[in-house]
C-alpha cells in the first residue's frame, strides 16, 4: 500500500492520496496534502460521492461497475477509484490533483495501473 501511494504521488501535480475503506469513510493510508488540504476529511467525505453513486446506480438497475469519478474544481481535479479486486473490495484511491500541472487523461491511466499492482 505504501508504495501504491508513493507511486500516486509522482503523478504530476498531484496533491494528495489516500486509500479509503468505503463502508467506514477511513482512511487505510495517506500520502501528501498539507495543513489546508486534510486527506482524512476529504477522504470521509469522498465515501459519500461513491455510496451516493452505487445507490443511483442501483435505483437505475445498472449492473455495471464504477471505473472511476471525476470531480472538476476551479483549481484542481479530483479522482476517485473503486478498487476492482477481490482483495480491495469496499475500498477506493482518492487523489487529488491540481489542475494547471496535471494531465488528466494520464493521471487516469497511471491510477488505473497502481490500481492493478496494489497488493492488500
Amino acid at each position: 500500500m505504501d508504495v501504491a501511494l508513493k507511486d500516486a504521488m509522482q503523478i504530476d501535480g498531484a496533491i494528495g492520496v489516500a486509500l479509503v475503506d468505503r463502508s467506514s469513510g477511513m482512511a487505510l493510508g495517506v500520502a501528501g496534502g498539507d495543513r489546508n488540504f486534510d486527506l482524512t476529511v476529504a477522504a470521509a467525505a469522498n465515501t459519500e460521492v461513491v455510496r451516493a453513486k452505487l445507490r443511483t446506480m442501483e435505483m437505475l438497475g445498472l449492473r455495471e461497475s464504477i471505473e472511476d469519478v471525476l470531480i472538476t474544481l476551479d483549481s484542481q481535479y479530483h479522482l476517485i477509484r473503486p478498487l476492482t479486486g477481490r482483495a480491495g473490495q469496499g475500498l477506493f484511491l482518492y487523489l487529488a490533483l491540481y489542475k494547471e500541472r496535471a494531465n488528466l487523461a494520464l493521471a487516469r491511466h497511471q491510477l488505473k495501473r497502481i490500481e492493478a499492482n496494489l497488493d492488500i
